[in-house]
């Protein structure tokens, strides 16, 4: 049993690492696009509906796509002022707690998206500016897609604590 649950945490721990290599390839992409926006309207007074919607897209798949990555390498936020000053059991309790609120309002992300999304999809959305991204959709797929990863990542995250944890038979 302990070896199922290890190889799903690992499996669990490689899937958020690609899709942390990707969200780094958003970030790159995004600070190019902003350098290059900015470059265009203030050198050449020249700017892009389309180009700058895709900035607001870039952001979105960031964050959509960053926070279970962010879950996963400890940089997600805590109070750090109290959380220093507990006991390894104590802190133990508070990231279990804390995850299981995560995956709960994760899976309330889910369940409300699913309808927005597909309402999106099903009448072809797209940005009501002219010249603006002709795709609205696919960003609004970003919103259960980023939160079932933060739910996988909170269930990888609990695997791999209570798999650490002194109780534990491997520890």
């Amino acid at each position: 049993m302990n070896k199922t649950l290890v190889a799903l945490k690992s499996g669990i721990e490689s899937l958020i690492e690609v899709v942390g290599r990707v969200t780094l390839w958003v970030a790159l992409s995004m600070i190019a696009l902003v350098a290059v926006n900015v470059l265009l309207r203030y050198a050449f007074s020249f700017g892009s509906v389309w180009a700058q919607e895709l900035e607001w897209h870039l952001l979105a798949a960031l964050i959509l796509l960053g926070m279970s990555y962010a879950l996963q390498n400890g940089e997600n936020v805590r109070v750090d002022l109290f959380y220093a000053r507990y006991s390894a059991q104590k802190k133990f309790w508070v990231d279990v707690v804390s995850l299981l609120l995560l995956l709960v309002v994760s899976l309330i992300f889910i369940k409300l998206s699913i309808a927005y999304v597909a309402q999106s999809w099903a009448i072809g959305e797209k940005s009501p500016d002219p010249g603006g991204i002709p795709w609205r959709w696919a960003i609004k797929s970003m919103i259960p897609l980023g939160y079932s990863l933060l739910a996988v990542q909170c269930l990888g995250r609990l695997l791999h604590m209570f798999l650490k944890h002194p109780s534990s038979k491997e520890a």
